[in-house]
């Protein structure tokens, strides 16, 4: 059939795959893909294909492993989902499950089978249990798999189905030009029948790089995708993806070749389900993550909003909103089809490259040198010269914003860790709540010494017992944060100004606070909300310009509903306690 008689979503199929493997293997390669696509379909999809998720400003997303929450003889993944059932039901509608299927090294990173829930942790039977609760995110780590994968064990075996399923290189290539996350060598040696070949590792020895330059690597791992769907994904965030296609000779990352796979997988799902959304995590400078959008309509629906944990790091650092402002002002999703999901802490550590070019190096050297003052630790990457330079910050969010040893009032660092997710969650985005950041964590770094891992700070596993006993102490750190964030999360579901494609203004209330004037977007009729939020350990009494269609009426604080202010002279004056958070919400 000629390519223009093709439905929308089949074209753009058909002209990945000739962009991807050129005309004659793609022309062999669509029917079989088509196929597959529309069987799934008949079976899982939606009723019609104008069936998407929709997110709103009630959409808030949990990050959480498997076995985050432990008790004994009990699988985690059941714990895990009583414990968030009592605990984060009505708090948060998504959680984002960390890889938990059988893995051999990087936290669940390195599968060794995609098919299967880790034995120790559970079964399918317990994801779909937490289904019912709760939207769930996937992980798709289909850069590489475990070296224990039968896939690779397949290669090794020389298997002539999977012998060119895993990229390889000369040991005295030429690849130098390669962008690399990581400090170690890029090839491991691996002994076959065919004699020792030497594999792409981008990330460890453990972690085998797919190569999808076999068109039937994409086939495999799109049934994967679509197994995962099946069991209840209902967003796919794709790991590592700006390194999944690989040309020697060049950096090997945001290649052509990746945007054009994302792409594909994107008018896959737009076929098959189309209610599915795709997420990518590009930890890179800015202009690099946003590429990932493409037209706004092609590829990702959403992108990790990077920039944000550093910058707010700095901003309560300094006391300073200056560059967090001037950022925050560029910030414009491409299309309504499109957000950013933002966050400030995860189960990796604070990026710094996605701030190059927003803050200084001398400004970059000092959230290095608070970092480690306060008990943290620093991961490097290698250089195409072979020097290394500072990859992310490995530390808790609540210790990187408050030095555990410096004897501040324990109700001040709660305010100053509840007013950095304020902001995060008042930015135009759907928020993310890292699960140690909802329940007020401090670091392990007993963990990341015993381990030699610098992330294993961040991964600490909760008891349930003493989690829960921590959780209802009054007083407690954890109890404290917890119900601090519950607040904010649960007075942002309230408010429609919030919604993911709404319109942001960032408004100047000088550098002591960040005013973000949120709208809602075309069609949803809903009060605008000024979002302050206070930078600074000291009082502050100020007034935040309003346009001038808002700058009559009576506006009252969300959070504090007995507080109201009135304009007075194109401003709204109101006084900041240390940390505060205020959203004012106009009156009709």
């Amino acid at each position: 059939m000629p390519l223009s008689l093709l439905p929308p979503a089949e074209q753009r199929l058909r002209e990945h795959l000739t962009f991807l493997y050129g005309p004659q293997r793609a022309a062999a390669l669509f029917p079989r893909l088509v196929q597959r696509l529309r069987a799934f379909r008949q079976r899982h999809g939606p009723q019609t294909p104008a069936q998407r998720r929709a997110l709103t400003h009630a959409d808030a997303l949990l990050i959480t492993y498997g076995d985050q929450v432990r008790q004994p003889d009990e699988p985690p993944l059941q714990t895990l989902q009583t414990f968030l059932h009592r605990w984060a039901r009505g708090v948060v509608n998504w959680v984002h499950l960390l890889p938990f299927f059988p893995y051999s090294s990087d936290d669940g990173f390195a599968v060794m089978d995609y098919t299967r829930v880790n034995p120790a942790w559970g079964t399918w039977d317990h994801i779909h249990a937490l289904a019912r609760t709760f939207h769930l995110m996937f992980d798709a780590v289909i850069n590489h798999t475990s070296s224990r994968h039968p896939w690779f064990q397949a290669f090794l075996r020389g298997d002539p189905a999977y012998r060119d399923f895993y990229l390889t290189a000369r040991p005295d290539a030429d690849l130098s030009q390669v962008v690399r996350p990581r400090p170690w060598p890029l090839l491991t040696p691996f002994d076959t029948p065919r004699g020792r070949v030497w594999v792409w590792t981008t990330f460890s020895a453990d972690q085998v790089d797919l190569n999808y330059h076999n068109p039937e690597v994409l086939l495999a791992v799109l049934e994967v995708l679509l197994n995962y769907i099946a069991h209840g994904a209902a967003m796919l965030r794709l790991d590592a993806i700006a390194y999944i296609w690989k040309e020697p000779g060049t950096p090997c990352i945001h290649l052509e070749g990746a945007h054009r796979l994302v792409k594909l997988l994107r008018a896959a799902l737009d076929l098959a389900a189309p209610q599915v959304l795709l997420l990518t995590e590009t930890n890179v400078p800015h202009a690099e993550n946003i590429a990932y959008f493409g037209n706004g309509y092609d590829e990702a629906q959403l992108v990790y909003q990077f920039p944000l944990p550093p910058l707010v790091l700095h901003t309560f650092h300094t006391g300073d909103a200056t560059r967090l402002r001037a950022w925050a002002t560029q910030v414009r999703a491409p299309s309504p089809a499109t957000t950013f999901l933002n966050f400030l802490a995860s189960h990796d550590g604070i990026g710094v490259r996605p701030v190059e070019g927003l803050l200084t190096r001398a400004e970059i050297d000092a959230l290095v040198e608070r970092t480690l003052a306060h008990g943290g630790l620093v991961s490097y990457r290698a250089q195409s010269d072979g020097s290394r330079s500072v990859y992310e910050l490995n530390i808790a969010y609540f210790d990187a914003l408050s030095n555990p040893t410096a004897g501040e009032p324990l109700e001040l660092q709660v305010a100053r860790f509840v007013a950095a997710h304020g902001i995060m969650l008042a930015l135009v985005g759907m928020p993310a709540l890292y699960v140690h950041s909802l329940f007020g964590s401090r670091g392990d770094p007993a963990a990341a010494a015993r381990t030699g891992q610098p992330r294993a700070i961040n991964r600490a596993r909760f008891h349930r017992a003493t989690v829960e006993r921590e959780l209802t102490t009054r007083g407690h750190r954890r109890a404290l944060v917890y119900h601090g964030l519950r607040r904010l999360l649960q007075t942002r579901a309230r408010l429609p100004a919030f919604h993911p494609q709404g319109q942001q203004q960032v408004l100047d209330a000088g550098p002591g606070a960040l005013a973000l004037l949120r709208t809602p977007p075309p069609g949803l009729k809903a009060r605008p909300v000024l979002a302050v939020h206070s930078v600074r350990a000291e009082p502050q009494t100020l007034t935040v310009p309003l346009p001038p269609g808002l700058s009559r009426g009576l506006w009252r604080d969300a959070l504090h509903p007995r507080e109201v202010s009135q304009p007075q002279r194109g401003g709204l004056p109101m006084t900041l306690a240390p940390y505060q958070v205020r959203w004012w919400v106009l009156e009709e």
